[in-house]
């Protein structure tokens, strides 16, 4: 019998036991231990490195946040832009407007933080554009695009007295805006006045439009007024913003007031509260009295032509006057009232009678005093007349609202 027959089935066994136990499969043949991962020099050379479950740690993408964010609209263009990256830095930041004007702007030192520190444009496009890169070395770039504040929303304001200008020492400062303010309390903290004098001062808003401001008492002679309006981003309620910011100045010049005396029909005038000159008068009649207390003269007319249907008259009033000229007038409301030379009827009632429609009516030589050495702002105190105040807002009346009114208008 043959060896390979004498085997069997059993030996067959045997063999394939002998086999198993040498390949490690049973027995006691120590095993050569689990197979290692081939080595990868660098974790960039591992495409599944951000992925769980491979051999590096999972390292997060950066991620930017802009501040407007992605396709916001009205934006106020005094805000400024923020892009801020967690998990990574800024590279190659650019702010830029549709018109091609590049926004300045800063990085942090850890440069995860880009600020702008440019002024922005009103209805404008801007895209932001920036580069990130995370702590393996990947690098994204993206855009955000943006529009600021359109034209329908942008809110002017108007300065009187003008930049520059010398005025008399009662001239209010007048901002008159181009859209209804809302938000008072932050216009007038965006708004500096102030004076070489030290004075302080208050607002008084006349409507939503207008608002003034003036010290207690008159403006120092001589002095200057210096108007710093911050008013760029204010917002000034109902979405609209302000749209500029500028410093004025206002030389004020010597004082010169006068005082009109309904009673003693008399017209005195000073300089510096000296009394220069005084003149006989005639102020409004009983129909027309003229109004009380402080008039700011406003503009001059070296010939005004008057006409009585503008404040009423009509043809059959004893009163109207139909149409003239008057000589030398200087105007204290926008209402009609002047200071003028008297028409040739009324200079014989000169200091003896009232019988003008509202108006100081002077001689020749006194009204063009007035009008050659008084200027806008100066003041003329109107006593002993029946007539009441004119309007506040009628001229420049700031003067005949109380002090501890004023400033809670």
């Amino acid at each position: 019998m043959s060896d390979r027959k004498r085997f069997g089935k059993g030996g067959k066994i045997a063999i394939l036991v002998a086999v198993l136990t040498l390949a490690g499969v049973g027995g006691t043949f120590a095993a050569a231990g689990p197979l290692q991962p081939s080595p990868i020099t660098s974790e960039s050379a591992s495409p599944l490195r951000s992925e769980p479950g491979t051999a590096f740690p999972v390292i997060k993408p950066a991620a930017a946040t802009a501040v407007p964010a992605a396709g916001a609209k009205e934006v106020n263009p005094a805000a400024p832009v923020k892009l801020t990256v967690t998990d990574g830095t800024l590279d190659n930041v650019s702010l830029r407007s549709a018109a091609g004007q590049d926004v300045e702007g800063a990085l942090s030192a850890a440069r995860t933080e880009w600020t702008s520190n440019g002024q922005l444009a009103f209805n404008s496009t801007y895209t932001l554009s920036y580069t990130t890169v995370d702590a393996a070395g990947r690098t994204a770039s993206s855009t955000s695009t943006f529009t600021t504040v359109s034209t329908k929303n942008e809110a002017d304001a108007a300065m009187y007295p003008l930049d520059g200008m010398r005025v008399g020492v009662a001239q209010p400062i007048q901002l008159t805006f181009s859209e209804p303010v809302k938000n008072k309390k932050a216009v007038e903290k965006a708004i500096s006045i102030t004076s070489t004098s030290g004075q302080p001062g208050a607002f008084h808003w006349f409507s939503d439009t207008m608002v003034r401001f003036r010290p207690e008492t008159f403006w120092a002679a001589n002095s200057t007024v210096t108007v710093k309006m911050d008013l760029f981003g204010v917002d000034l309620g109902g979405g609209q913003i302000g749209n500029f910011s500028k410093t004025n100045t206002v030389h004020i010049g010597d004082k010169r007031t006068a005082v009109a005396d309904a009673k003693a029909h008399t017209f005195k005038a000073y300089v510096n509260d000296k009394e220069v000159h005084a003149w006989p008068a005639t102020l409004g009649d009983t129909r027309f009295p003229s109004a009380r207390g402080y008039l700011v003269l406003m503009e001059k007319q070296r010939r005004a032509h008057f006409v009585a249907a503008s404040i009423g008259l009509k043809p059959g009033d004893p009163a109207n006057y139909g149409e003239l000229d008057v000589e030398y007038a200087t105007r204290l409301t926008p209402s009609g009232e002047f200071i003028h030379q008297a028409t040739e009827t009324a200079m014989p009632y000169l200091g003896q009678v009232n019988l003008s429609h509202g108006c100081i009516g002077l001689g020749p030589e006194g009204a063009a005093w007035v009008f050659d050495n008084m200027t806008t702002g100066d003041v003329v105190q109107v006593i002993n007349t029946d007539g009441e105040h004119a309007n506040f807002d009628d001229g420049f009346g700031d003067w005949n609202i109380p002090w501890a009114q004023y400033g809670n208008g």
